[in-house]
Order: C-alpha cells, then structure tokens, then sequence
C-alpha cells in the first residue's frame, strides 16, 4: 500500500486479540502504521471475557486490578472505559475467618492516608486474625521485603515461602496475609512463587506508594471492555480486525518483511507481533528466532476455578471479601454487572485450583455450598437458583522459582519479528497488567526495528 505522496506505507500483523495483542496493534495503528489484527475466536479479549447464559452477562472468571497497574488503567483510558471499572477510594478488603474455635471474626486489610509504610500500620494493628508478635513479626519482614529488588536475578531462583520463613513468619502469617494477597496475585501459594515476581507484587503494591494497592474491578461484564470498547476503538484508530481466522504459519519473505499465512490468504507485514499463549508462539516460532525457543514449553502454566451461584435473594452486603479457614478464598457480588433482576449472584474466585479444576459440578457443589452457608448465614434459607463453573486451565504461566529465565523479551533474533503476552518478561506476574506492558514492549520494538523513535505511553502520561 502507498500513500498519498506516493510513499509506501508500512504494515504490522498482530497475532492474537487478548490484551497484550490488542495494546499493541492500538500502539502501532496510533504511531501510523497499517495494521491487521488475527484472531482465532469470535471475539476480543483473550482470557479475560464474558459470555451469556439466560439472561445473564458470565465473566469467565473474575478480575481486578490496582491503582498500581498503571499500564492496565492507560488501556481502559484508551478504550473509554475507565469509569466503568472504578478504584476503591482507599483500599479495604473485608477478611472473614470461619475457622476459628469462637465462631466467624471479621478483620478487614486496610490503609489510611499517612505516608508509606504507615499507611498500613494502624490496618495491620487491628488485624485481628494474627496474633500481636505475628503481627509485630509482618512489620520485620514488610521492611525486609522494601530492601529487595525484584529484578535481582538471584531472587528468582528462590521461593518465596522459604524467605517468609527465614523472615519470622509463622505458617498461620503466611495463610492469613501473605498467601491472601499473594495466591490471589500471583496464581500460587507462597512455596511455589517465585521470589523475585512476589517481591514485585508486595513491593510494588504495598510499599510503594499509599494507594498503590487501592482495587479496582469491572461494574459491568468484561466484554464491555475488552471486547465492545476495545474493539470501537481499534476501529477508530483504523485497525482492520479479522476475528475467527486461525494462522498457519509466519515466514520470512524473500526480500525482507514477513508472510503471515491465514485460512485463504496471504497477509504481508513489515512487522509481526505474537501476542498468544507460549505455546502457541512456540509453533508459530519460524527457525532462529529464539536461541533456544523450546525454553518457551518449560514456562508452565497454573489454572483458576470460578465457582458461580446464583440465589433468590441477596445473602452479601458487601462487594466482596475474603476467606480464612474454608477452602473459599475470595466471593464476588456479581449481581448488576451481570443483569440479574432478582435474587444475587455471587462469583467465588479459587486461584492456584490444581487439585479441583477437574472436579465434577456435582461434587464442586455439594462442598462449596456449605462452606458459603458457613460463611454467609443468610444463604442456609435461600434457594440456590443456579450453580455453574467455569475452568481456565492455563488461566496463568506457573510463577515458579526459575520461571524469571524462561521468560523471553519483545525482540527474537529474526529482525520484524516480536513476541507480546503476560508469560513475555514484563518483570511482573501474569496479571492484565503484564499483558497491558508486553504490548507495549512489542510495539515499542517494532517501531524501533521500523526507524521510528516510539514514546512510551506511560512515560507520556507522566
């Protein structure tokens, strides 16, 4: 294609439409660039979408962010959709402990508005599911945790229950705070997280600014986000999008430029961006492109269970909160974002879910029901109107001790072609965030490799 001053304009193929892909091609398309956008499914957003059941708008699994997560509100920005995912004015996170021999005790994790770390002290003070040296004890290791630096590629290679052991933290601390936050975060309980990508999470999330951890979440279904708004917006920018279209294969061209082969045509491209699963990256990889791209199979990955009821009359006050002593981690009041008319529906999110994603329904149901009749009094009279779940087996890549190397960056070996998703090395775990990032990084690179001196957005905003 040319111009109109006769110059030939330059073409960019993304593959894949979840964030990651969708940032991208939004960054080229908005730095002037041609740009096809290929997706497999019949819709945007990747693993973070919604879908309809009855009458009723589903998210497959629910997702929150923080005011931290610059990258990821710079997207909803971008699409016009931030006031439909609004921050918390100060984070609070109701906490109800089930397991205790005095019946049920409500805490809650919260901040005020002195600087960090007071912030969190007077919350921490109060906090009555640790005892006051366990308490003391999280203070010690909050400080030694500041001291880190996450991208130390030593940290990698250790868990981080280990350092929380080392750091004075009893098993209970670790169950009642740490692995609260950081299994809901990181997709993994303390022993089985990297050090490096938990330091991120806590540090940056916790003892960076006051309201860094302040949550966020969606008012209404995903989809309205990451797939209605997202794709208005990839239209306005010019984006041709191709939804339903599977890619063969990514070849070098003769004299330079890439072939990107989808079912019954031939997209040339001056540059690629692989925004898919590492997997599927890996078959799409053409020869020389990574030093060693079967490193991309050793990424693992970790599922996500999202547990849905619906009953015939509202049994939860709050928006959400967290569970100790029931295997229920985090319950979501999921009602007007969905359209239910009557009644309450509630989203029960079990994240590092190994040894239950293949659990049938009928057994998911006759132990989950309990529990909430445990945790939630008003639900032992209530009908249950509606019992689903839904299942990401690879909702996230593993954050192993190690997985740090694994990761590869936006650039491979073979010039025009880059690599984008939350599993790329973004320094952070597989959050919307990361993703948001890794298209960044790619665009970011493409445009480099293409002459161009590209900004980055969130250096713009600043």
């Amino acid at each position: 294609m040319t111009t109109a001053d006769g110059t030939r304009s330059r073409h960019a193929v993304v593959v894949g439409a979840g964030l990651a892909g969708t940032t991208a091609a939004l960054q080229l398309a908005d730095a002037g660039l041609d740009v096809t956008l290929v997706e497999g499914r019949p819709r945007l957003g990747g693993l973070a979408f919604s879908f309809r059941r009855g009458d009723l708008d589903i998210d497959n699994g629910q997702h929150v962010y923080l005011r931290c997560c610059t990258a990821y509100r710079w997207f909803l920005d971008r699409v016009d959709g931030a006031a439909l995912a609004p921050l918390q004015d100060r984070l609070d996170v109701p906490v109800l402990d089930v397991g205790t021999p005095g019946g049920p005790r409500l805490g809650r994790i919260r901040r005020n508005g002195l600087p960090v770390p007071l912030h969190l002290a007077a919350g921490l003070a109060a906090y009555p599911h640790l005892s006051l040296a366990e308490r003391a004890s999280v203070g010690r290791a909050a400080l030694a945790l500041k001291r880190l630096d996450p991208a130390d590629p030593a940290l990698d290679g250790i868990d981080f229950g280990t350092w929380l052991g080392r750091h004075g933290q009893s098993a209970r601390t670790i169950e009642a705070l740490w692995d609260l936050v950081g299994v809901a975060t990181l997709n993994a309980t303390a022993p089985h997280a990297s050090l490096g990508l938990a330091a991120m999470v806590f540090k940056t999330g916790l003892l960076s600014e006051p309201g860094a951890a302040d949550i966020g979440w969606a008012h209404v279904p995903l989809g309205e986000l990451h797939d209605t708004l997202a794709r208005k917006a990839l239209d306005s920018a010019g984006v041709r999008t191709q939804l339903r279209t599977r890619v063969q294969s990514v070849t070098r061209a003769e004299h330079g430029g890439w072939h990107v082969e989808v079912d019954g045509e031939r997209l040339d491209a001056d540059a690629v961006v692989l925004a898919v699963p590492q997997r599927e990256a890996h078959a799409l990889l053409p020869e020389g492109a990574l030093d060693d791209p079967d490193r991309l199979l050793d990424i693992g990955t970790a599922p996500i269970l999202n547990i849905h009821v619906v009953y015939d009359r509202k049994v939860l006050r709050r928006p959400f909160f967290a569970a100790l002593g029931s295997p229920v981690q985090w319950v979501f009041d999921r009602t007007a974002a969905s359209g239910l008319q009557e009644g309450q529906y509630l989203a029960l999110s079990q994240s590092a879910a190994e040894d239950e994603i293949d659990t049938p329904v009928a057994a998911l149901r006759t132990r989950y029901l309990p529990e909430l009749e445990r945790l939630l009094p008003a639900t032992r009279g209530a009908e249950v109107r509606d019992f689903f779940v839904t299942r990401e087996r690879t909702a996230t890549f593993a954050p192993a001790p190690g997985v740090g190397r694994l990761r590869p960056g936006a650039r491979t070996r073979a010039p025009g072609l880059y690599l984008a998703g939350a599993w790329t090395a973004t320094g952070w775990p597989a959050t919307m965030e990361s993703a948001v990032r890794s298209g960044f990084s790619a665009a970011g690179a493409a445009l480099a490799g293409l002459g161009a001196r590209p900004a980055h957005p969130l250096e713009e905003a600043a």
